[in-house]
């Protein structure tokens, strides 16, 4: 694949002096990078830096070179657009189609992938004008990166710093996964999707605990796949046993109550959860505060153990909103009682999911494995059998992940969307 030319601007924030290293970045991933600096900017951060960084001579304005209309050629050449900081002076002028400088005159001109990286202080990031505009930005198909929340200038701390440069580089590369990959749909671009990933563990003392068999292959592979087909992708991790996915925002949880906090605390402004995850159904009644002993002579300790939280059922049925789209995982084994068919529909009418993927993990199989084979249910009318509605066979997990999130993307043609969006959309 050849080069791709990715347009650096960078508006007049503290927080420029990040976007040289994030410059440096994107070379060694091998893009052609032209640095288009405000002229704020470049009070932060010289000319000569963005210069001997690029390779690139930086143009600071629409006066110079004049005759070859510098933002027309610049923006007619890019891949990707990527502003780093974006101020919330530069958001409300992209919003509302300001021109007035090289940068903001260069957005007019791309129908290319556009991602901005706000960075300010918390006020100005929660005014709801800045909310409005960015709720703007993106519905038009602009990548909006939510802030961090840590130290800003001075003595201030809170949501409104820009992300580390790494972290940033995770974005436009999942950005550039979604339009450069051939073949690849960007059907869920402008979604927010929360995915749930690993074993959740339930202490019994500061040492042990309660857990499962999970791995958090298949949930990490949902996250990737729904970052390169456009979403913004929230993951929220329990016990992983793979690599983290970049490009996604993280929370990481170990209980399956932190996970029920977590998740519903994401889910406010989403269009859907998949929840992945593998919630320990049990929990002790009491956890020691010390390490409990094993001496010799001594008993093993007796457990009480009472039930963990129903995480994907109090989701279910609590949703934020009604726009909102559930997809659950069953993993299942046969017995006296009934087949994998017979308890997955069971559990897809207590749970009150849209979807649940089902699989037979029935002497073991399927954690810790590269592979999955999955069935897609959807309940049926009322008195029905559930519809199968996706099936593999046994595949990779990013496989299944394309195969679930197809039947993500359908299910959320169906509906309404948000119908009480968060203000940031």
């Amino acid at each position: 694949m050849r080069p791709l030319r990715v347009v650096l601007g960078v508006s007049g924030g503290i927080a420029a002096y990040k976007a040289a290293t994030l410059l440096r970045l994107l070379r060694a991933d091998g893009h052609d990078v032209t640095v288009v600096p405000t002229a704020s900017a470049l009070r932060f951060v010289g000319e000569p830096t963005w210069s001997a960084l690029s390779g690139h001579p930086v143009a600071t304005d629409v006066w110079t070179d004049a005759h070859d209309v510098p933002h027309v050629q610049i923006g007619r050449g890019a891949d990707l657009v990527v502003v780093a900081p974006a101020t919330a002076d530069l958001l409300a002028r992209a919003a509302h189609g300001l021109a007035d400088d090289l940068l903001t005159s260069t957005l007019l001109t791309v129908t290319c992938p556009v991602l901005l990286a706000p960075a300010m202080h918390t006020e100005m990031w929660e005014h709801p004008a800045t909310r409005a505009n960015v709720a703007l930005l993106r519905e038009r198909g602009v990548t909006v990166v939510d802030p961090a929340v840590g130290r800003l200038t001075g003595s201030d701390s809170g949501p409104g710093r820009l992300p580390e440069p790494e972290d940033l580089l995770g974005h436009v590369r999942a950005v550039l996964a979604g339009t450069a990959a051939p073949g690849r749909p960007a059907d869920l671009a402008g979604r927010r999707v929360v995915v749930s990933a690993g074993g959740t563990r339930e202490a019994l003392d500061p040492v042990r605990f309660l857990g499962n068999a999970s791995s958090g292959r298949q949930g990490v592979a949902l996250a990737e796949a729904a970052r390169d087909r456009g979403a913004e992708v929230h993951l929220v991790a329990a016990h992983v046993e793979t690599a983290l996915p970049s490009g996604v925002r993280m929370t990481r949880v170990g209980s399956a109550q932190e996970l029920l906090e977590a998740v519903t605390a994401a889910v406010v402004d989403a269009d859907a959860l998949v929840m992945a995850a593998a919630v320990a159904d049990y929990r002790p009644d009491t956890v020691s505060g010390t390490k409990i002993k094993k001496g010799a002579g001594t008993d093993a300790p007796t457990l009480r153990l009472v039930r963990t939280v129903d995480v994907l059922a109090t989701v279910a049925h609590d949703r934020p909103h009604p726009g909102l789209v559930v997809v659950g995982f069953a993993a299942e084994t046969g017995d006296d009682s009934g087949d994998v068919r017979h308890h997955a529909e069971a559990k897809l009418r207590s749970k009150g999911c849209d979807l649940l993927v089902v699989n037979d993990v029935s002497g073991g199989a399927v954690f810790g494995s590269e592979q999955n084979a999955v069935h897609v249910l959807a309940p049926g009318r009322a008195g029905q059998p559930a519809t199968e509605v996706a099936a593999t066979g046994t595949t990779d997990k990013r496989a299944v992940a394309e195969t679930v999130l197809d039947a993500l993307v359908h299910r959320l043609a169906g509906t309404a969307g948000r119908t009480d969006r968060h203000p940031l959309g």
